[in-house]
Formats: C-alpha cells, structure tokens, sequence
C-alpha cells in the first residue's frame, strides 16, 4: 500500500490555507498548516513532510530564513508563495534551494499540478499509483505505459510524462512555459518549442483524434488535453 503524501503549508493567510486544504486533501494529499514560521519549523522537525509550501512574508520569521533553516537538515522539497513578482524574490529562493516559485493569486490547479511536477523529480517512487483511465487510453506512469484502444503505445519518457500532466488536468490550458517547468525543470534552457516537438511525436504515436479527447493547441497560450462528456 502506497503511504500517503505528507504536505506542511507554512503561511499566514487563512483564506490560502483552506484553499489548498481544499485542493490537496481532494488530491489524496495529508495537509498540516502552520500560520508563522517558528511554529513551522517545530511541525517541520517533528512530523518530516514530503513537501513544504511556503509563504515568504510572515511574522517573526520570513519565509526565507525558514527556507535556511529547512536546508540546513534536508532536501525536502519546497514551494515558495508570495505576492511579488519581482526576478530578485525569485532568483534570491533558487539560490536558497527552493524547487519551485507561484506567485500570488494563484490558480490551485496550477500549484495542484507543480506539487506533482516537484513531488515526482525529488521521489518518483511517492507517485506509484498514478493510473489514469479514459475511453480507449490507460495511462500508467508507474509503468511508463500507454495503453490506446487495446495495444501498447511506445512513448518516450518525456512524452509520456507530458501526456500524463496533461491528461491528470483534463480541459486545463497550460503554457509551454509551465510545462516546460513541470516536466524538464526550472533550469532547462533549451528551446521552448520542445514542448511543440513533443505535442506532435504523442499525436502521431495515438493517431487521429478520436470522439473521446484530443490534445488540443490553444492559439498563442500552450496546449490542453480536452474530453468531450458523455
């Protein structure tokens, strides 16, 4: 039986703390909340999480100095949030050790999706039971195995991860960039047209579009795996 994901949120805002208790507990994730940053810490040494989400401006201890004290100890992933958008915020929490960086407001699909993206390069072990079942598609990342419409589709790893994020937010637009950030990584510096390159070999491989879903480019935004209700 797979353990269940232990995420700690350190943030001061309540409405963003029921926010992604709302999110994350539908997502089958266990949610302890901290509202200041020494209080994190103490939560944070006495019950390990698997994931940290955490705000930068805080009372008494800022987000940056419990991002410190955090990597003091462990790699445990972590996610900062705040409300400014300014590069420096930014690249001042890579060189910290943060794994990745969402602005507020945020949409909690988006934090929803790089909580797996994050989650999967730190421990691909914690995401063994991740199956997802359409008409006339399997997709079995466990596995690394597509199944469509009754025979076993060869995906490169990197389409099949880009089909999984995908597929797991059906109807859901995401932009080259975020999906450049959530399947190569924030340090990739290659061409984002990657993503393009990749769109086109998983449609190729799963042949025309069917009456079901179809990965679908959104003119000037990015792309999304769109299904039809039946």
């Amino acid at each position: 039986m797979n353990k269940q994901i232990k995420i700690l949120v350190i943030e001061d805002d309540p409405y963003i703390c029921d926010l992604i208790i709302l999110y994350a507990e539908k997502g089958g994730y266990k949610v302890s909340i901290a509202n200041d940053g020494m209080t994190g810490l103490e939560m944070y040494h006495d019950s390990p999480p698997d994931l940290v989400i955490l705000d930068i401006m805080m009372p008494e201890m800022d987000g940056w100095e419990v991002c410190k004290e955090i990597r003091r100890y462990d790699k445990t992933p972590i996610i900062m949030l705040t409300g400014k958008g300014e590069s420096y915020d930014k690249l001042k929490g890579f060189d910290l050790g943060t794994d990745d960086y969402l602005v507020k407001p945020f949409d909690p699909n988006e934090l929803m999706a790089r909580i797996k993206a994050v989650l999967r390069r730190a421990n691909p072990t914690l995401h063994t039971n991740e199956i997802i079942e359409l008409p006339l598609l399997e997709i079995n990342l466990q596995q690394y195995k597509v199944i469509y419409d009754e025979k076993e589709i060869g995906l490169a790893p990197k389409e099949m991860e880009l089909l999984h994020i995908l597929a797991i937010y059906t109807n859901q637009v995401f932009t080259r960039q975020q999906l450049l950030e959530q399947i190569w990584g924030l340090d990739f510096e290659g061409d984002p047209r990657t993503v393009d390159v990749h769109i086109k070999r998983i449609r190729d491989k799963l042949g025309d579009p069917n009456p079901y879903w179809r990965v679908k480019t959104i003119r000037g935004v990015g792309y999304k795996f769109e299904v039809d209700n039946q």
